[in-house]
């Protein structure tokens, strides 16, 4: 099982490990692309700083934000599990895994990045600031620019097994599953249940979609299900007590859309 994660857009800081090791990271086929990413976000930081506030889309109160990405070469770098934060992965609580879970966790679950294209969760990367939906002067749009390269590198990645799919939009734009990889991939939609005048009334609320997403991993991680394919992760999880609506495709070659519905996150 493969398990597509957005990142966070707040992070933690690099701290004092080793600096970034570029030929280190998961998915080497996109070393190219990232390098030429990194080249360009480290240059606008460094030379044009309110130009580099416009376009990663900062308030003057996230300015500070942009020397993170001027010292991306040598600042330290840690794991991305402990870089990445915020309600899907205070969720997940990947430090709270059991030593099972945590080699689960190594193994099936990648990060999109703006930055980095996809890294897995052991893969040591610096904090930074650069998300999906950021146009850069001379690459152009990111979401756009890593189609090729993820297209390239992300089959291998899947292997042949079930790919989770929880990345939200923005992120879900860098890679689409095609053919009969589309065939064993699970989107997943959180909706929040609530009845208002006698009447269910569900909407997509940000909390309890991040939130679920990162218990629903937790969960799988925990109890070391292996789902062959999305029908059979739609089981998985109604045994672990999720509401879950599946939509099987009309016809081969696409994805599953999974609807978990919520009434509330404890």
């Amino acid at each position: 099982m493969l398990v597509l994660l957005p990142p966070s857009e707040g992070k933690a800081d690099s701290g004092r490990g080793a600096p970034l090791k570029p030929e280190s990271l998961s998915l080497p086929g996109l070393a190219e692309a990232r390098a030429a990413v990194l080249d360009e976000l480290v240059e606008l930081c460094v030379t044009d700083e309110e130009r580099a506030r416009e376009v990663l889309g900062l308030s003057e109160g996230l300015r500070g934000e942009i020397a993170k990405n001027v010292d991306l070469r040598t600042a330290g770098a840690r794991p991305a599990g402990e870089i990445y934060t915020g309600v899907l992965y205070d969720a997940l609580g990947l430090a709270t895994l059991d030593a099972a879970a945590k080699r689960r966790a190594a193994k099936s679950l990648l990060v999109f990045s703006g930055l980095w294209g996809a890294v897995r969760i052991g893969d040591r990367i610096p904090s930074y600031r650069c998300s999906m939906g950021v146009k850069l002067p001379k690459l152009g749009a990111l979401g756009a620019y890593w189609r090729e390269p993820m297209a390239e590198a992300m089959p291998e990645a899947a292997g042949d097994g079930l790919v989770l799919d929880l990345r939200s939009s923005a992120y879900a734009s860098a890679w689409k599953p095609k053919g009969e990889v589309a065939g064993r991939t699970a989107t997943v939609r959180v909706l929040h249940s609530q009845m208002v005048d006698g009447v269910e009334k569900r909407s997509v609320v940000s909390h309890f979609n991040k939130a679920t997403k990162g218990r629903l991993v937790r969960d799988l991680l925990m109890t070391g299900a292996k789902p062959g394919g999305p029908a059979e992760l739609v089981g998985v999880l109604r045994d672990l007590g999720y509401v879950v609506e599946a939509q099987e495709p009309a016809r081969g070659g696409r994805p599953w859309a999974l609807d978990v519905v919520v009434t509330e996150i404890h």
